[in-house]
């Protein structure tokens, strides 16, 4: 998986390419703790994630609940496959998703 990161103002934007599963969660783990500091709210661009397992909702609802005491989190450009995991699991109702 590729994590790109980009800040704007008090705004992180994090972008996924490729699978965020069991091996690739620690890493998106790992840039959340280090980059979030300072940052009042958070952006995921989802438009070159090909698929996200349990593991990757549980670094996401982490992401959800520390950013929920400041100006928030949405993730964006979902496709079709990480739509319907996040329907079946209950994401969809939890996370904003544009």
């Amino acid at each position: 998986m590729t994590i790109t990161t980009k800040i704007d103002g008090t705004t992180l934007n994090i972008a996924l390419e490729g699978r965020l599963d069991t091996m690739t969660s620690p890493e998106l783990e790992a840039e959340l703790n280090k980059s979030l500091s300072g940052m009042e709210s958070l952006v995921f661009d989802f438009s070159k994630l090909d698929y996200i397992s349990s593991a990757g909702l549980r670094v996401l609802l982490s992401a959800h609940k520390a950013m929920s005491v400041k100006q928030g989190m949405k993730v964006t450009n979902v496709n079709e496959i990480v739509k319907e995991v996040f329907e079946v699991t209950g994401f969809s109702d939890i996370l904003t998703i544009e």
